[in-house]
This record gives C-alpha cells, structure tokens and sequence, in this order.
C-alpha cells in the first residue's frame, strides 16, 4: 500500500478525507479528541475507536513540553471507509520525534500520509519524503535510519470488510 502518485490523486485523497469525516455516519458517529503529545523519550500511545474500528497512535518524542493534539476518527456513510486522522492543530510541531506508528484495528490501509507541517494559517500540509516512512495494510509508521524527527499530522484511510446484503 502506499500514497497516491501525482498531484491529482493527492488533491482527490486530501479532498476526500474531510468530507469522510464530515459526513460520517455511524452508531456512535465520527468523534475527535485532544491528547497531550509528551516530550522526554519514553513511548506513549493514545487510541480512539468508532464500532469495530480502533485507530492507534504510538509515539516517542524529545524536547520542549506538552503540546496538544487531536484525533479524529468516522467512519463513511455506506460503511466502507473508516478514517483517522493525528495532528498539531497549531501546525508545525517542536518535538523532535525518535519514533511513529499509527496503526488501524479492523480495516485496511488504503491511503496513508505523514506531514512535517499541518496545514494553518493560510500555510498548506508538508508532507514527509517518502523514504522517511512506510506504509503497510495497517500501519503508517516511521522508518528506522531515514525518518528525519519532523511529525505533525498522519492521515489513514483504510477500507473496511463491510459487505453488501
């Protein structure tokens, strides 16, 4: 699995991904939450799940203090698409980040992205180079050696197993 090519198919998933959100319904319905990120080194991990969703972030980081962040989780109104995204809301994150994963429980990865800056401001998304992290059927994560400790925002898009009757 990886991220879209091109600048038509990044603008098509970046476009999608707010509106699942917004027009996510479901028993409980889309929810975001706030979570401190916490500096000093040790491995923090905050959850969020939506039915039989689950969306996991883990996480190391070094320097500065607390900072808040959010997560959004929803799922699409057919019930095929559960997303989840992590972000700074301020935009450009302080941290230095030793490490990343964000892991989905219960669909598969159909679209992931991570970004050194979130957008703000009038200031748009910068994403990270690709060498920097993987993406598999589950997980978004940073990849050992070539991760270059920026993280603000990751953004999963996973396909549920819903059927059709």
């Amino acid at each position: 699995m990886a991220a879209p090519s091109g600048a038509g198919a990044w603008r098509l998933w970046a476009g999608l991904v707010p509106l699942l959100l917004l027009f996510a319904t479901a028993e409980e319905g889309p929810s975001t939450a706030e979570f401190d990120v916490r500096p000093g080194g040790m491995v923090h991990s905050f959850s969020r799940s939506l039915g039989d969703y689950t969306c996991t972030f883990t996480y190391a980081s070094q320097g500065g203090t607390n900072e808040q962040w959010q997560m959004s989780i929803g799922v699409s109104e057919d019930n095929k698409l559960f997303s989840c995204s992590v972000w700074r809301p301020q935009g450009k994150s302080y941290l230095f980040f030793t490490q990343f994963k964000a892991e989905v429980k219960g669909a598969k990865i159909e679209y992931g992205m991570a970004y050194s800056q979130a957008a703000t401001g009038g200031q748009s998304d910068v994403p990270l180079k690709a060498e920097e992290f993987e993406i598999t059927e589950t997980t978004v994560a940073h990849k050992e050696g070539k991760f270059r400790s920026e993280l603000s925002k990751l953004v999963i898009v996973a396909k549920t197993p819903h059927d059709e009757l």
